[in-house]
């Protein structure tokens, strides 16, 4: 047969209309998307995802919180927002900017009027007066690192001067985490960031609408099937994205110029149970009943006070089963309650870290913070450290932190005195002296400036108790502790309505452009004088426009 040979001149001839289609299999579809895109926003469908949009503050250019910022990372009908706030954008002579990065509990949950970026900017303004300090707190529900990415970026562009980044509660249930209820819950980086900026895109909005059913938010409750084991394959995922993440964001803060504080994450130990457990994998039926019967002898002895026998019952248990998170904090519980500090911390944190809920940063997340901090070259304020050299036998609990993450006003205190120490270590007074951790006023004065009153105090305590009265909270082994405690702390305040008005009327003479002062008063009044609530509550707008509702959902012109 013979050979027939094709010419050099007629392969080069073919391998042009070769390359042609295939680049017109992958450009025309982009054209065509492109156009759609394009058409789409030309007529107002959908809604910008930038972190912020033009606004105005009394008259004045700025930027303030774009409220469908969150759309690519929450379901249709969850959307979680943080405290609306506005950047001017002329930055006055003498301005320093602080942008604070994080979670519910750098955003200051359960109540943002009295987060730790509250109490840092009464310490900054008393040391500093000659300074004006503008302290933006993003910090949000249920967020995680994907979003603290795109939030960095967005800031960046607004002269700042320094990034806190408190950030890693969320990394497993927020969102595209590996236990998440918001998203899918890929681990490829590559696909989560495709999918955030599909999503961000007019088109992908209209698909998500079209393709996903809206629903309402649950809180934690939303979590109880999605618990995710320590020895899961998906952590590795877990703790590289947070890695991957919280470098990408540490650069973007840096390259705008800006000081950059990367803040570990503080964890209560001591008096937070596990939320979720699950026994090893390979546990045979007779290994579970023994393994129950020694707990429930433990619980026994635990109950009736002889706890050095129930620790070794449980430590028996351990021996068949030692993945089991609850069965740890009952361990620790026993080195606690038989004064073994040292015994009591290691199996504190091991219950924690194998949490199948994963609502707390755990020990590789710290790792993290810490390792990129220094690899980064920025500053580290390692809150867990500070939190432990201020608790008892240097476990952290509820003196510091009410629930699981959430602080305490003595915990936000610590934490913005340990941040104002580190921007004071390279910020000079006027008169040229170097400002001390010592300096920063008490905790009773801070709390005098924020007006944070014994009414306020008991308000936020009934609040906490509303949500331990909810799972995952009413599954904790020491659930009952909790509530108890909470209510012995949420008795009615001795001190009168007239007491609390005029704490917060001293407060607003002082900081009479505090919003947010003017907004809780506001709240406070409703009942009381509902002319001078609605008064304040129209004082409290982050900008012009912005609508604000008063208690009873009527919206106040």
């Amino acid at each position: 047969m013979p050979v027939i040979e094709t010419s050099t001149a007629e392969t080069a001839a073919k391998r042009p209309r070769w390359i042609l289609a295939a680049a017109s299999a992958v450009l025309v579809p982009l054209i065509v998307l492109g156009v759609i895109e394009g058409g789409l926003r030309l007529f107002a469908v959908g809604y910008s995802t930038d972190l912020t949009v033009p606004c105005t503050v009394h008259g004045m250019p700025a930027a303030c919180y774009n409220l469908f910022f969150p759309a690519p990372f929450f379901p249709p009908g969850m959307i979680k927002t943080p405290q609306a706030y506005a950047i001017p954008t002329q930055k006055a002579p003498g301005t320093y900017r602080i942008f604070v990065l994080g979670e519910s509990a750098a955003m200051g949950d359960p109540d943002p009027a009295y987060a730790f970026s509250r109490y840092l900017e009464v310490m900054l303004r008393k040391n500093y007066p000659e300074i004006k300090f503008e302290v933006v707190n993003t910090g949000s529900v249920a967020i995680n690192s994907h979003v603290l990415l795109p939030i960095a970026e967005g800031l960046a562009k607004q002269q700042p001067d320094v990034f806190i980044i408190y950030s890693g509660n969320n990394e497993v249930v927020g969102p595209y985490g590996a236990g998440t209820a918001l998203t899918g819950s890929g681990m490829s980086m590559p696909v989560i960031r495709s999918n955030i900026f599909v999503r961000s895109t007019r088109i992908g909005q209209m698909l998500t609408k079209i393709g996903t059913q809206k629903r309402e938010w649950g809180g934690m409750e939303m979590f109880l099937d999605k618990q995710v084991r320590a020895t899961s394959p998906l952590m590795k995922p877990t703790y590289d994205n947070f890695e991957e993440n919280l470098r990408d964001t540490v650069a973007v803060a840096r390259r705008s110029g800006a000081r950059v504080i990367v803040s570990t994450v503080a964890t209560n130990l001591k008096d937070c149970g596990p939320f979720g457990s699950l026994h090893r994998e390979n546990l045979r039926t007779e290994e579970l009943q023994k393994w129950n019967a020694l707990v429930q002898r433990g619980s026994e002895l635990e109950t009736s006070r002889s706890y050095a026998e129930a620790l070794q019952a449980y430590e028996a248990a351990a021996k068949i089963d030692d993945q089991y998170a609850e069965l740890e904090f009952r361990i620790a519980r026993g080195f606690w309650r038989n004064d073994d500090a040292a015994g009591a911390r290691e199996h504190f944190t091991r219950a924690r870290d194998l949490d199948t809920l994963r609502f707390r940063a755990d020990s590789r997340i710290n790792e993290i913070n810490r390792g990129v901090a220094s690899a980064s070259g920025v500053e580290l304020v390692d809150a867990e450290s500070v939190f432990s050299q201020h608790s008892p036998a240097g476990l952290i609990g509820s003196e510091l932190i009410y629930e699981h993450v959430h602080m305490t006003p003595a915990g936000n205190y610590l934490l913005a005195r340990a941040i104002f120490a580190q921007i004071s270590s390279k910020l000079l007074a006027q008169n040229g002296r170097v400002v001390q951790e010592s300096d920063a006023p008490s905790e009773v004065e801070c709390e005098q400036m924020l007006a944070f009153t014994g009414y306020d105090r008991t308000r936020i305590l009934n609040e906490m108790l509303g949500r331990l009265a909810r799972p995952p909270f009413t599954n904790q082994v020491n659930h009952a502790d909790q509530v108890l405690r909470l209510t012995l702390q949420a008795q009615d305040p001795d001190e009168s309505p007239g007491t609390t008005a005029a704490q917060y009327e001293w407060a607003i003479r002082q900081r009479p452009d505090d919003r947010v002062l003017h907004y809780n008063y506001g709240l406070f009044l409703f009942d009381r004088n509902r002319a001078a609530a609605i008064a304040h509550l129209g004082m409290s707008r982050p900008w012009d426009g912005f609508p604000v509702f008063a208690p009873d959902g009527t919206q106040i012109n």
